[in-house]
């Protein structure tokens, strides 16, 4: 801890107005101190995590934080501002400012401690000690753990006499140093739950008022955050420290993003009740099935852990539990959860979009893998082949082409239905599954394709969350997710599907279908630039799912037209664009890049070949504004020249492996070529523009090294 903040990182007299003011600020500290290579790639990394979750916690505190790339150690900045910031934090503005930064590969050990820094902001002698430390030295001391806390009495807070062993414990469960927390951190990633994991935080506190005369009330809780930093752990200490005031047992397992350590399953199978205070989706969730649960957002464990804790005894009396291995009627999936979550509707739909999407892709890979080895090897005409059942002959080639084109064509058939039963999934949880299902099938049956799965799912999704708010009797809660709920909800779709929205979305459907079959000339060429910007734009994120969505569909049938196979190459030639670029680009200059960013420059070769966008994420998580853009004309030069040329693809995956199944494969290389040339080009000019971050070096050698610098400054990394 004693290297992660110093007194030139405190700023006691923070002038800042704004909390993107406040975090340059302190941000420019580190880049000083050479802890930060590139500051505006810090600063954005940042916002993006703020972006997710206001960092502002009751009781005047600000944590902005994010592991970056751009961060060559563990590093702690702290600021106190007399007028006060808004970090967004219910009870107003934030006078003490912490900025937490982590390498974007930050050991365990290191995370525990910041951690256990999170952990000690809920101490409030931890707090007033900061708000009335005379210099930037005494402040270091205490966020170090070099000086203990001063409790209100004027004694320190570790040394104060307790007036019982119920304070005791509670005094040292909440006070311990930071620096202290390392020591524990080499036992294995338990420190952060130690309070509540290795000895139940509630028998701190197991006195008369606890619970009946067959022991204390007694729960097991799971916090997380999009990070897995700070809230992970404050949330953890706030219910513990509610627990020991409540007289409960509470078992706390926070999951970091040093990973977590699973509860004793006797310990959760002894537990009366549930709290999930997440912001990510819990971890082996259905570990807590069947009890009283409390689902709620992480920030809401922080500020409310006392009300949390009453709600779920509250459930328990009532007897209100989710259903063994499903969702129960109270608990919320990942995605539609109760609490302070800032998750809007629209977030919320592209959740459950791309949840569907994401476990149809892994069918539209065989199938359209299998369809195009089937003709491969049979020819053309194979999609008039008897059924294999009634003729296969072991010597003949049509034979095996026949075989496989059929087994395609049936891993084809699941994907509306899987499309639809996952959106419903993502939406609803399990007993989402069986009207996804059934409402994807009908939409097949009645011709309305992948316009109809969207509808079927969302509209599945919605009918169970409804059902599920419903007050239902204990004694039907038994059967509520095996019968009641796939029996109303698989006939409330149905009914819709068939009689109300099914005859307009199939029309829309024809409608779009004959659409692309009529593109030519300049209207083609557009819409594979277009596609190809779609597919550069996140690399593998919602706006490349739909691109490539929307490209399956149209091949996603046993005979598919000239329009949509042209279409797939298309997007599948520009989501190989932004991977090999930035692999070139790592070979011809690669002192522009950090040496972990010319190793991943090697596997990206391998990826983009093999038609994995994903590829190029390290690349533009550490430098999005010249290595997104950049993919983005090289994509949208080889989209649209892949529409010009005419190249055509009835496999929906494979990259290179699958040129000799593409119409005009010469040309079709060619065009990937040209966007590669020119993201490869344009992402040097722009990094070879680039003014390096104060303090850093100007230039680095090809194998990672830095040119000496002054006297008295370490060396850091090139910015990258």
């Amino acid at each position: 801890m004693s290297d992660m903040i110093t007194a030139d990182l405190v700023d006691l007299d923070l002038s800042a107005d704004t909390k993107e003011a406040a975090a340059r600020s302190l941000a420019e500290r580190m880049v000083a101190q050479g802890r930060v290579t590139d500051l505006d790639g810090f600063l954005a990394d940042v916002a993006a995590r703020e972006a997710q979750m206001p960092t502002g916690l009751d009781g005047g505190i600000g944590i902005p934080h994010c592991r970056s790339a751009h961060v060559t150690e563990p590093t702690l900045a702290f600021g106190r501002s007399a007028a006060g910031i808004d970090f967004g934090a219910p009870d107003g503005p934030a006078d003490l400012i912490f900025l937490i930064a982590a390498p974007a590969g930050a050991d365990d050990a290191h995370l525990t401690i910041l951690s256990s820094l999170a952990r000690q902001l809920m101490n409030a002698d931890f707090t007033a000690a900061l708000r009335s430390a005379p210099d930037a030295e005494g402040a270091a001391a205490l966020i170090r753990g070099d000086e203990a806390p001063r409790a209100a009495g004027g004694t320190d807070a570790l040394s104060a006499a307790p007036a019982s062993d119920d304070s005791a414990s509670a005094s040292q469960d909440s006070a311990v140093a930071p620096g202290a927390a390392s020591a524990g951190a080499t036992a294995g990633r338990t420190a952060p739950a130690a309070t509540g994991a290795a000895t139940p935080a509630g028998s701190a506190t197991a006195g008369p008022a606890a619970g009946s005369a067959e022991g204390p009330f007694r729960i097991v809780a799971v916090t997380s955050c999009p990070t897995g930093i700070a809230h992970t752990y404050m949330a953890a200490e706030s219910l513990e420290n509610a627990g020991r005031e409540a007289g409960v047992e509470i078992t706390v397992e926070p999951q970091g993003s040093a990973g977590f350590t699973r509860l004793d399953p006797a310990v959760i199978a002894a537990a009366d009740a549930v709290i999930f205070a997440h912001d990510v989706p819990v971890r082996e969730k259905d570990r807590f099935a069947g009890k009283p649960t409390v689902d709620v957002g992480v920030k809401a464990g922080i500020n409310r852990p006392a009300e949390l804790i009453a709600e779920v005894r509250e459930k328990a009396a009532r007897g209100e539990t989710t259903a063994p291995a499903a969702a129960g009627q109270d608990a919320g999936t990942p995605v539609e959860r109760a609490g302070d979550s800032t998750e809007g509707y629209g977030t919320k739909l592209r959740t459950w979009l791309m949840s569907g999407v994401s476990y149809m892709v892994p069918f539209v890979a065989a199938g359209g893998l299998l369809i195009a080895l089937g003709f491969a090897i049979g020819g053309y005409k194979i999609n008039k082949a008897p059924s294999v059942m009634d003729h296969f002959i072991w010597t003949q080639a049509d034979s095996w082409g026949a075989l496989l084109f059929q087994i395609g064509g049936v891993a084809f058939g699941f994907l509306v239905p899987v499309l639809a039963g996952y959106i419903a999934y993502g939406m609803a949880d399990r007993p989402g599954l069986v009207p996804g299902f059934v409402g994807g099938a009908i939409s097949l049956t009645i011709n309305a394709g992948f316009l109809g799965g969207l509808a079927a799912g969302l509209i599945a999704g919605g009918v169970v969350m409804a059902i599920q708010r419903a007050r239902i009797p204990a004694a039907l809660r038994g059967i509520m997710p095996v019968v009641v709920i796939p029996l109303i909800s698989s006939a409330i779709v149905g009914f819709l599907m068939f009689v109300v929205i099914g005859k307009p979305i199939a029309s829309a459907q024809k409608a779009m279908t004959d659409w692309l079959g009529g593109l030519t000339g300049t209207n083609a060429v557009l819409l594979g630039a277009l596609l190809g910007l779609m597919m550069c734009f996140d690399l593998g994120g919602p706006v490349n799912k739909v691109a490539y969505t929307f490209a399956t569909a149209g091949i996603a049938v046993s005979d598919p037209g000239d329009s949509a196979m042209k279409i797939m190459a298309a997007v599948m030639a520009a989501g190989m664009v932004p991977p090999l670029s930035m692999a070139l680009a790592t070979t011809v200059r690669g002192k522009l890049f950090t040496p972990t960013e010319r190793e991943n420059g090697k596997a990206a070769w391998v990826l983009g070949a093999s038609f994995i966008s994903e590829g190029a994420i390290p690349f533009a998580a550490a430098d999005p504004l010249r290595v997104i853009p950049s993919s983005m004309v090289g994509g949208a030069i080889t989209g649209a020249l892949s529409m010009a040329f005419g190249a055509t693809l009835r496999a929906p995956h494979g990259g290179i492996f699958v040129v000799p199944l593409i119409g005009n494969p010469l040309l079709y290389l060619v065009a990937i070529a040209a966007g590669v040339c020119a993201t490869t080009a344009l992402v040097v000019l722009l990094k070879g523009l680039r003014k390096p971050a104060p303090g850093a070096t100007p230039t680095g050698t090809a194998d990672g090294g830095t040119t000496p610098t002054a006297p008295g400054r370490k060396e850091q990394p090139v910015a990258a």
